[in-house]
């Protein structure tokens, strides 16, 4: 990772990012969609997806365009694509919440908005997609990475679903009115995306970050391989359960095989859980970094999710808490690892940055200096706290609570992102050390020109 090149970009994809995490938590806080309003309104899916395609998507193309040649020691292909990429992401997204906020009655502006989303989103991640699966193509793919390679179709999946719904809610593909895509396609694309693109290509990221913050064994265990199979297979069930179901007209085989495309997850969970253990247990750097104590949060809100899920499933009441569950996936999970490993990605890129030109022949501070542990412990137990009181407030049908606790995540939230704006600033490096002769002080999020 040290001899390896920077992605001029991703800062850019991270600052965007973590804007839109801001800014849907503050809608959230000020009761603007669920559970304040049903979870099809228009103004639930502005904040759904100001989550997954602005957050969590946009956190997730950064990273991998940074770390997926870490991954397979080659160069990123196409990596002029990677702002196009950005630029068709953000213009796509802007229209996708400015025609959902047309269906809410909010403004009205005569554009086709949707239909443009529609167009503008899935080119997007296709650029995403056509990067890294040509960085990825021809080279030998160590685990972590065919994560990521099952990932990059799952996000392709997700997206052409989205688009389809983006065009029927806009009217212009009339034959998509008929279908009845709530019931067949809206299960699979919160499945494929928030399972195969988020979750699937996240644990295989970690699988590769995880060892390297921690000084871990990182050779592929069997069980690491258990994960990868029957995780790749539950997915492709989940995908194809309900065309295969429809062209045999077999509706009742969709489920059963949704069923068993839930137990293949569950023993992926089971056997990526064993594989975190040895991580813990076998590392060789002793006082666990604040980073790696914070990702325990999010596997914790992972296996409480694969826990809710099993009893929700159970008691017939699945559909009544979606949305709890679904917060505790994207907020608990997802979005806490998201920040777990920012908190450590962020000042590790600033410190290759700054002082990587440097290294060897000038005294530099350690990565570790580039943040303040101690103090900002407390705002990951605040925001892993604050996200597991949201998802018991809204399994109890408060929204009043859930607002409070969803405050109590965006505090936590805005200290965490003020410190990584200190770590780019340099502002917790002692004076003497923060610019030796020959350190490129690096800008905020937009790279530095060539």
């Amino acid at each position: 990772m040290i001899h390896s090149a920077l992605s001029r970009w991703t800062m850019s994809y991270f600052a965007a990012a973590l804007v839109f995490f801001l800014g849907a938590q503050m809608l959230m806080v000020v009761g603007y969609g669920f559970p304040s309003v049903v979870a099809e309104a228009p103004e639930t899916l502005v904040v759904v997806h100001m989550v997954t395609i602005g957050w969590l998507s946009l956190l997730m193309c950064g990273a991998l365009f940074q770390f997926v040649p870490v991954l397979i020691a080659s160069p990123l292909r196409g990596e002029r694509l990677v702002l196009p990429a950005l630029m068709c992401l953000l213009v796509g997204l802007g229209c996708l919440l400015g025609g959902f906020l047309e269906l809410a009655g909010t403004f009205e502006t005569g554009v086709p908005l949707l239909a443009f989303a529609a167009a503008l989103l899935p080119v997007g991640f296709a650029l995403v997609a056509g990067i890294l699966g040509r960085t990825l193509w021809g080279a030998r793919l160590p685990l972590p990475a065919r994560f990521v390679a099952v990932g990059l179709p799952s996000v392709l999946a997700t997206a052409v679903l989205g688009a389809l719904f983006a065009l029927a809610l806009s009217g212009y593909l009339p034959v998509l009115v008929d279908m009845d895509l709530r019931t067949h396609a809206l299960p699979v694309h919160i499945a494929v995306g928030l399972g195969g693109w988020l979750s699937f290509t996240a644990i295989g990221v970690s699988y590769r970050l995880l060892p390297m913050f921690m000084l871990s064994p990182d050779k592929a265990r069997r069980s690491s391989y258990a994960a990868w199979w029957t995780g790749a297979v539950a997915l492709l069930l989940i995908a194809l359960a309900t065309p295969f179901a429809s062209l045999l007209g077999t509706p009742d085989m969709a489920t059963s095989v949704r069923m068993l495309a839930i137990l293949l997850g569950g023993a992926s969970l089971v056997y990526y859980g064993v594989d975190l253990i040895f991580f813990y247990r076998h590392r060789k750097r002793r006082a666990v970094e604040l980073n790696s104590r914070a990702a325990e949060g999010a596997f914790f809100a992972l296996a409480l999710s694969a826990a809710l899920l099993l009893a929700l499933a159970a008691s017939g009441t699945l559909e009544r808490h979606a949305g709890a569950l679904l917060y505790l996936v994207a907020f608990g999970w997802l979005s806490g690892l998201g920040l777990s490993q920012l908190y450590k990605i962020v000042p590790f890129l600033t410190w290759l940055e700054c002082y990587g030109p440097v290294m060897g022949k000038k005294p530099t501070p350690r990565v570790q200096d580039l943040v303040a542990e101690p103090r900002d412990r407390i705002w990951f137990v605040l925001y892993f706290l604050s996200v597991t009181a949201g998802t018991a407030a809204l399994l109890a049908e408060q929204p009043g609570l859930f607002r409070i606790a969803a405050g109590g995540a965006l505090l936590a939230t805005l200290a965490i992102v003020t410190e990584l704006v200190l770590a780019r600033r340099l502002k917790n490096v002692p004076y003497a050390q923060r610019s030796p002769e020959g350190a490129l002080p690096p800008r905020l999020f937009l790279p530095r020109p060539h």
